[in-house]
């Protein structure tokens, strides 16, 4: 694939990837009293890591003597991707309203480009800036539900500071994803990363499951697992791991303002939920913003 074609396919997959991971929102509220926050995100990543190995199975092998090396980068970022993004998430939501998620995950791509600028260079330049403002805006105005009042009166709980973690967490991997250096493709290096998460999430799964138990139904337990597995996890870090490369942290961060949109559109088909003006007036802010965003190279 020439590299047009895979800037290409990168802003693509900046509009499609969201969607895949609203699902993880909607199974965290969903997982609530069926299982616990830690054995989900374990399942998760143990079921994501088992449907990536075969095709990075040969990539691995052939680089087995030099990517070894870097297994506390692997581990590192497991621990920052999949158990910090992952447990902690299900831990919040239990004691958190979505409109608080999705106001604190609102702050990570503005975070991700701050931190890319400063440290790394890697800044957003006119219609980037533009796009940006553009993007927030709309998200912000999904999360408040058309009134800028919702977004004062919010009270924040305990479960937010998990959140807040999560995010934190977030960037770090973000900004690590991108500038550390790996002999691996994107493909056969998330597969590695992702079975640091499994190593890290194992003992804190064991624990949990000897002071809070295991599922009381197995089947419905299995069943949200695989669905995270597949699409927020398997799909959706791939895909941007592959934006991280193409396009940069800081553009490829613009995906997080889609998720109010899409979880919206995705409340509206499964549960019925219409969607509001604010819905469409933030879609207005935001699909243009992210074209902006993310069309236009660094030099503006």
């Amino acid at each position: 694939m020439s590299p047009s074609h895979r800037i290409l396919l990168a802003q693509l997959l900046v509009f499609i990837t969201p969607a895949f991971w609203s699902a993880n929102y909607i199974v965290a509220r969903a997982g609530i009293g069926v299982i616990e926050p830690h054995m989900l995100a374990f399942l998760r990543w143990l079921f994501a890591f088992c449907l990536m190995l075969p095709f990075a199975l040969p990539e691995l092998r052939r680089h087995w003597p030099v990517w070894r090396r870097e297994w506390k980068d692997f581990l590192l970022m497991g621990a920052l991707g999949m158990w910090i993004c992952g447990a902690f998430v299900y831990i919040g939501g239990q004691t958190t309203e979505a409109l608080n998620i999705g106001l604190i995950y609102a702050s990570a791509p503005v975070a991700i480009a701050v931190i890319s600028a400063r440290l790394f260079s890697e800044r957003l330049h006119g219609w980037q800036i533009v796009g940006s403002v553009l993007s927030i805006s709309g998200a912000l105005l999904i999360i408040a539900r058309g009134s800028w009042q919702n977004l004062i009166s919010v009270q924040f709980t305990h479960g937010d500071i998990w959140i807040v973690v999560a995010v934190i967490s977030w960037t770090t991997y973000s900004i690590l994803l991108k500038h550390r250096q790996s002999v691996l493709g994107t493909f056969a290096r998330l597969t590695i990363i992702t079975f640091g998460g499994v190593i890290v999430l194992a003992p804190l799964t064991a624990i949990e499951y000897l002071y809070a138990g295991g599922p009381d139904d197995w089947s419905i337990a299995l069943w949200l697992s695989v669905v995270v597995a597949v699409l927020p996890g398997f799909g959706a870090y791939q895909a941007y791991s592959f934006m991280q490369k193409e396009l940069g942290a800081a553009r490829a961060g613009q995906v997080l303002y889609l998720g109010p949109l899409y979880t919206a559109l995705i409340a509206w088909w499964l549960l019925s939920e219409p969607p509001f003006w604010f819905h469409l007036a933030g879609a207005m802010l935001i699909l243009p913003g992210m074209y902006l965003a993310t069309r236009y190279s660094d030099k503006g």
